[in-house]
């Protein structure tokens, strides 16, 4: 069979996931143990060959990540599955996979058109169907699964897709060995990748779920971590209580770190309770910083979207922050708090539930963030972890500034 390159894309309900589909495609966002990204190669056996995003995403880079083309891009040679960032195809869709039929078509996930298989010498689709995937006629095959539609959805099902991802990579997993003075209980498996450190004081719960400890990944004394659980590559679990958690490569996560995901390099290194919520890419809480995700009178959780504010129907959410934003210490976050990418706020007061992408400011008092001093932040906070900022993610970041300020001018300076 040849070689099939798999093309994710975002349609028109990923991108409207703010506060993260600004400044990254759908495809690199966490949901379960793993990337939408990672999943999808995983199950389909093959490297994604791009992402199909909106222009202000061109230039986007991360590490194992593959470039962004336009919608009027998409590959034309070979054989090609195009799908929907938002699909969650089920682990059991590799057999399903195998066997389709080599005839182009949709692809339905759930039941629900998520995208297009394209054999060798045919078509891809035009930018209409990217934006609202649909076609008559038989699909190309028919794989279970599930159709993300709402951003809060990538926190609230993320624990039980972590129990999924580990059962389907690694059945039947026997007893991880543990150093001296660390212990485990529960009928779940405990996974340990290669060159995990685990310090003497470390409890692991799994009753509920699986944990997974990623290469290279380290627990430091005083923890209790509770599955379902994955820690990512090189992530440093620095101390506290975890439980229910998806943490991203190169994170440091220490206190009370509850029914959350967040993606990589982020830094939670102080004490503080995030619960219910969602942290993008080189998000920095400041000591003490807590969000509230129960409102007084148990109500469900209303949320702000680009469409306007929403129901999501969970009595608990926290609080979702984009890429690169910053908190200072002490911080508190009301109930459904959403934070633009690239925001910093810091002081006393309580930001409002919905904080524009680049604000800089203390509660209501927020001002726009000038482009250059946060590319200049940016790129000492990417260096402490030897990560570069590209000329291609400087301009992707600048376009990205450039769409949720509308285009103005850089604003005059602020402290």
């Amino acid at each position: 069979m040849p070689s099939l390159s798999l093309v994710l894309f975002d349609d028109a309900v990923s991108r409207t996931w703010e506060p993260f589909a600004l400044t990254r495609p759908g495809g690199e966002l966490r949901f379960g143990a793993l990337t939408v990204r990672e999943r999808a190669e995983r199950l389909f056996g093959g490297r994604c060959a791009a992402h199909l995003a909106p222009d202000h995403l061109a230039g986007f880079a991360e590490l194992g990540a593959p470039p962004v083309l336009p919608f009027a891009a998409a590959p034309a040679e070979g054989d090609r599955l195009f799908l929907a960032a938002r699909a969650v195809a089920g682990w059991e869709a590799r057999k399903a996979w195998r066997a389709r039929t080599a005839g182009p078509g949709p692809v339905r996930v759930g039941g629900e058109v998520a995208g297009w298989f394209a054999p060798s010498g045919s078509p891809a689709p035009d930018a209409a169907f990217f934006a609202e995937p649909g076609g008559g006629g038989d699909s190309a095959v028919e794989l279970p699964g599930t159709m993300l539609r709402h951003v809060w959805e990538l926190m609230s099902g993320s624990g039980e897709q972590v129990a999924a991802d580990v059962a389907a990579l690694f059945p039947g997993a026997g007893e991880a060995a543990l150093p001296a003075g660390a212990f485990r209980f529960g009928a779940h498996p405990l996974v340990l990748g290669e060159g995990v450190e685990i310090e003497p004081g470390v409890v692991f719960d799994t009753s509920a779920g699986p944990v997974w400890l990623d290469d290279g990944s380290r627990v430091k004394a005083f923890t209790r971590l509770a599955g379902p659980a994955y820690v990512g590559k090189r992530s440093i679990v620095l101390g506290g209580t975890l439980e229910t958690v998806s943490i991203g490569d190169v994170c440091r996560i220490r206190g009370e770190f509850a029914q959350s995901v967040c993606l990589s390099w982020v830094n939670k290194a102080h004490d503080g309770h995030i619960g219910h919520a969602y942290l993008g890419a080189w998000v920095n809480l400041g000591a003490e910083t807590t969000n509230s995700d129960l409102k007084n009178n148990y109500g469900s959780v209303r949320l702000w979207t680009p469409e306007g504010e929403r129901d999501t129907g969970e009595m608990k959410v926290g609080s979702f922050l984009g890429d690169h934003v910053k908190t200072g210490i002490g911080l508190l976050l009301n109930t459904g708090t959403v934070i633009g990418a690239g925001s910093n706020v810091y002081g006393a007061a309580m930001p409002p539930t919905y904080v524009p992408p680049f604000s800089w400011g203390t509660g209501d008092r927020l001002t726009a963030y000038r482009v250059d001093k946060f590319l200049e932040v940016a790129e000492r906070a990417m260096a402490r972890r030897d990560v570069a900022l590209t000329e291609d993610h400087r301009r992707q970041l600048h376009a990205a500034w450039m769409r949720a300020r509308g285009g103005g001018p850089d604003p005059s300076p602020s402290s």
